[in-house]
């Protein structure tokens, strides 16, 4: 099968020219050729050779002029070259060997076939030749063509071999699967959990790393659902995996929370394609496990799981390796606030208890709304219907008192500077508590969000603390 039509870039050109030039054999390989097949614009371009893939990564280079960059990795016998916004990796063709501890392979030269069979599946290990004298030509000595019509995830050579040499495999099978919405060979999904242990000399970054991308697929539940079918769960979040499962006690069970979290992370990713909004519905109710109590008058209870749960999401993101800034932060509060608006449509939905809601969340607000809808899954279409006709309410309510009361994001408009400089005090608790009562009130509505209530306001709270001998401003009081 000849698929030149695909490969005309100047690029490809110039290393077909510069591969004959200095007598080498060269391929495109992995994801590029993947991707010509499923119709998906690729930026991965990688380039095998039969020897010399370092020199002819520097002699494309040279031809390209100034602006081409190369580095070199000798140990490795890789090159990568940086053109504009092109990026390729030049690797000559290579056999591996592994030691049982290590995911660093033992490198010896190899032939072409030999490298493709050193690849994680069948739909990776198809190279098209980019020599003149069978340029476009397909190379696919594993029928990757044949599984990718299928859908098929599979492994060039025995999986056990695959998984156990190169156990982050395992993770991008699951991802594939998920993101390419294709099922993995039976033969290499029982190997995934013959190996699952294998994952933990897989360092937590490149874990994360998979897990990032699957989290971002269309249904992202299913690398998840994978991940509990294969074991790899319990390695990698235990905590999740600790949601599985329903108990009964006079009759009365709790809905299984592992199926529940997943019903809601794919919920939300229809709405949101927000990497970490997806990881906060993930990890909504994580805390569960640990809060569920039997209550003989209310049943299953599980109660503070939502605050409970924000303080177990820096630990959790500090284990896998996640960015402990801003977006950890975000999932942190999301998960702390996620209960707030349930309650609100439970109970009058009160202008105070809406600002304080509006205050605490700041400009995640809509977020944490989208959150807190997708998170109503009951199988009972009234009760749904009820809570996202109550949600709508509490979302009006929002948008009046914030074009009224500017609550979002709010700072009290008497600072605490200027309350130490109008009772003369150093900065301390009894500043603080001044300022937090200015913003209760505000938050009640019990003074309107602006300055002159707010100083009279603060005036008064001072005589109730015995601050009136307090010479104001200057004045001779």
């Amino acid at each position: 099968m000849n698929l030149s039509e695909h490969i005309k870039d100047a690029i490809f050109i110039l290393l077909s020219e510069a591969a004959d030039e200095i007598n080498v054999r060269c391929c495109l390989v992995g994801g590029y050729v993947r991707d010509i097949f499923l119709k998906n614009s690729s930026q991965d371009i990688d380039i095998v050779t039969v020897g010399k893939g370092i020199e002819l990564a520097e002699f494309v280079a040279a031809k390209l002029g100034k602006s081409a960059r190369v580095n070199v990795f000798k140990n490795f016998g890789t090159a990568q070259l940086r053109f504009g916004s092109l990026e390729l990796e030049f690797v000559g063709a290579r056999k591996e060997s592994y030691q049982r501890h290590s995911r660093k392979p033992i490198v010896e030269d190899g032939s072409l076939e030999e490298d493709l069979l050193r690849r994680d599946f069948t739909i990776n290990a198809m190279a098209i030749s980019l020599n003149k004298a069978d340029y476009g030509e397909l190379i696919d000595p594993f029928d990757g063509r044949a599984d990718l019509k299928k859908k098929i995830l599979r492994t060039p050579c025995d999986p056990d071999l695959t998984f156990s040499d190169d156990p982050l495999r395992m993770m991008r099978a699951l991802r594939f699967a998920t993101s390419l919405q294709f099922s993995i060979h039976p033969e290499t999904f029982e190997a995934i959990r013959r190996n699952r242990e294998r994952i933990s000399i897989v360092s937590a970054e490149r874990i994360s790393d998979e897990m990032q991308k699957m989290m971002m697929a269309e249904r992202p539940s299913e690398g998840f659902r994978l991940m509990e079918r294969s074991g790899l769960l319990d390695f990698i979040l235990p905590e999740l995996a600790a949601l599985k499962g329903v108990e009964t006690k006079d009759g009365k069970g709790h809905k299984d929370n592992f199926l529940h979290t997943l019903a809601v992370l794919d919920k939300v990713a229809e709405q949101s394609k927000e990497l970490y909004l997806r990881w906060a519905a993930l990890f909504h109710d994580i805390a569960k496990p640990m809060c569920k109590r039997w209550d003989d008058k209310l049943g299953w209870t599980f109660h503070n799981h939502n605050y409970l749960g924000e303080k177990k999401i820096p630990g959790i993101f500090r284990r896998l390796k996640l960015p402990m800034n801003e977006h950890m932060k975000y999932v942190q509060k999301l998960v702390g606030l996620h209960m707030r608006p349930i309650a609100l449509v439970e109970e009058e939905v009160s202008d105070s208890a809406v600002r304080r809601l509006l205050f605490d969340a700041g400009d995640d607000i809509e977020d944490l709304m989208l959150l807190c809808e997708a998170d109503i899954t009951s199988k009972n279409p009234v009760k749904v219907q009820r809570f996202l006709e109550n949600f709508q309410l509490v979302r009006q309510k929002m948008i009046d008192l914030e074009e009224r009361d500017r609550i979002r994001n709010m700072q009290p408009p008497v600072s605490g500077e200027e309350i130490m400089s109008t009772f003369g005090l150093a900065p301390g608790k009894i500043v603080g508590e001044i300022k937090s009562s200015i913003k209760d009130a505000i938050l009640d509505g019990l003074i309107p969000n602006e300055y002159e209530a707010a100083r009279e306001f603060m005036l008064q709270k001072a005589r109730e603390l015995g601050l009136e001998a307090y010479k104001q401003e200057g004045s001779s009081s």
